[in-house]
Formats: structure tokens, sequence, C-alpha cells
């Protein structure tokens, strides 16, 4: 940058503030519905596990869409805006892969992240925000 012109200096950095201020406003794609505490770890759900469940506190789409009877996409996993998990059972499921061990992978996150993201599905899955099928 500092061999550049002095409006050329100007419009880079005025480029890089305005992309700060949409990465932060943007946080994770849209608004997270959670306790601010929670708010890592709702990333974290987006981050690792949007791409194939839905949870609408971490802003995450992934499950089958509402209304879809047919078979979709293998990636179509539970919907935990529907399903309640328990601790236990989403740190055997994030360890191991899942319950049926063909799609998820296993260890998807470990160590204190892994206890984190199941408190954090313990807490807030099953509350029924969505009307979507599991």
């Amino acid at each position: 940058m500092f061999g550049l012109h002095p409006s050329s200096r100007f419009k880079a950095a005025a480029a890089a503030a305005c992309g700060a201020l949409i990465f932060l406003g943007a946080g994770c794609g849209g608004e997270l519905d959670v306790k601010q505490a929670d708010r890592s770890t709702a990333t974290l759900f987006y981050e690792r596990c949007s791409g194939c469940h839905s949870l609408e506190s971490a802003n995450s789409y992934g499950s089958k869409p509402v209304g879809e009877l047919s078979g979709g996409e293998r990636t179509n996993g539970p919907n935990f805006n529907v399903r309640k998990v328990s601790r236990d059972d989403a740190l055997y499921a994030i360890r191991n892969g899942g319950f049926s061990g063909a799609i998820m992978p296993a260890n998807i996150v470990v160590g204190a992240d892994a206890e984190r993201l199941a408190d954090f599905l313990d807490e807030y899955s099953g509350n029924g925000n969505s009307a979507s099928n599991e």
C-alpha cells in the first residue's frame, strides 16, 4: 500500500474497512439466537455442522427442507430444531461419526470444542424452532 498513490491508498483502506464491517456485521451469515456466552460455540456449530444439520439458534439450515418427503441428499442430517439430543449422545456422535457411521466424519471437533458443542446441543436442540422433518 505504501507505493500507491495517496488516493489509491485511501481507496484500499476504505475497501478493507468496509470488508471488516461486513464481516463483523454478518457474523455467521445471519443472526445467532443464543446467549452471549454461547456465541462462539454457535459459530463452531455453524462452521462444522451446518452443512448437514439444522439448528436455527446457530443460523444453520443443512437438514432436509421443510415439506420435502423424497430421499434428498445423503448429507441431510438430523434437524436439531425438532430433535432433542442429550450431551452424552451428542458427544458420542461427534467422536464416532454419528450413530450409523455412514456419513458423518468421526472427530469433526475434538477435545474441549467437542465438549462445548455437546453441551450446546444439549441446551439448544429440540426447542421446536422449526416444523421441518427430522
